[in-house]
């Protein structure tokens, strides 16, 4: 393995002025491969997980899915019922609500907007202000006051909302009968003896800081309110361990992931991100040369999980620093080129 090179680039970016901490480990399949970097950060320093968070949810899906308890194509209604679902897709004039399915949501095709970076009161620009807390009904109100994108899985076309996965995780408990985080340690936690994982909710929870350029930003009430879409919490080490399950076949049949594989385009912001059946896929390539493919996810604070089938080699880690979400996903982008 050309570990000289990672090393080399893991030095180069967190030589950054605005990266104050980071990690980084990778790992082949068989485990006979293990290479770790650091910096001011180990890889069993709790992180904040942010949209990593949604492999927690699609993991939940999919076990559901495996148990028979739903279908893709199962309206959302007919689990979260007409006082959350009423109003929430009106489109030219047409109300698609009664339309969402379970694929809308986990492929981000519903056309649902993005209260997180849109709007006038995109709550990305409050979070950098100061902390505060929500709920899910403030969450259903700013997504009904915005206009959708577009119709319900009109073709290829997708678009990237937090909204998608948290309606996804109200799913989840209505149909295990249990809150989230219960789900989370029954479907994946408890599975794969997973300590230092969980999804932040409670007063209780620890909730790690990230960075705005150079400032610590502690967030605990944000992160708490994040749910489904970003609240989780974990280790560089255990993020490993979980997602060399999930695409190892550990946690559900492995066949059912050729069910998720066909992805779209989400909004430029994004690119070269597409968005697969619940998580994010990556072509990564120098010019002229080779070209690689990293399935996971990456999140706004920095974070980074992504299986590179070409190579055998998962990617795992953190850059927190909210005014670079990116940098994970291009960390783990050069490190799978350079091998």
């Amino acid at each position: 393995m050309k570990t000289i090179k990672i090393q080399k680039i893991f030095q180069k970016v967190t030589a950054a002025s605005n990266i104050c901490e980071g990690t980084l480990l990778i790992e082949n399949s068989s485990g006979d491969f293990s290479f770790c970097k650091e910096y001011n950060r180990n890889i069993d320093t709790p992180m904040l997980m942010a949209s990593v968070t949604k492999l927690f949810t699609t993991t939940g899906i999919l076990a559901l899915l495996q148990e028979g308890r739903i279908s893709l194509d199962d309206k959302i209604m007919k689990y979260l019922g007409e006082n959350i679902i009423k109003g929430l897709h009106l489109f030219k004039g047409q109300d698609y609500s009664s339309d969402l399915t379970i694929a809308h949501l986990l492929f981000q095709t519903s056309g649902l907007p993005d209260f997180y970076l849109d709007g006038r009161g995109a709550i990305f620009s409050r979070v950098k202000q100061g902390d505060f807390s929500y709920v899910f009904d403030d969450e259903l109100c700013w997504i009904k006051s915005m206009k959708p994108m577009f119709a319900p899985a009109t073709k290829n076309k997708a678009y990237y909302t937090d909204a998608n996965f948290d309606l996804l995780g109200k799913i989840i408990e209505a149909v295990n009968g249990s809150t989230l985080q219960q789900a989370y340690q029954k479907y994946i936690f408890t599975p794969l003896d997973l300590k230092h994982s969980y999804l932040a909710s409670g007063q209780e929870d620890f909730v790690p800081h990230t960075y705005y350029k150079n400032e610590k930003l502690e967030r605990p009430c944000f992160i708490r309110s994040c749910y489904a879409s970003g609240g989780g919490v974990t280790t560089a080490r255990e993020l490993m361990v979980f997602l060399k399950a999930f695409y190892g076949g550990l946690l559900f049949d492995k066949a059912m992931s050729t069910d998720l594989s066909v992805s779209n385009r989400i909004q430029m912001s994004f690119y070269p991100i597409r968005y697969a059946g619940g998580y994010m896929k990556v072509y990564a390539s120098y010019p002229f040369g080779s070209k690689v493919t990293l399935i996971g996810h990456c999140g706004s604070t920095g974070s980074f999980a992504f299986f590179c089938p070409e190579k055998d080699l998962y990617f795992a880690g953190d850059l927190p620093q909210i005014a670079s979400a990116g940098g994970g996903v291009r960390l783990a982008m050069r490190c799978a080129l350079a091998i």
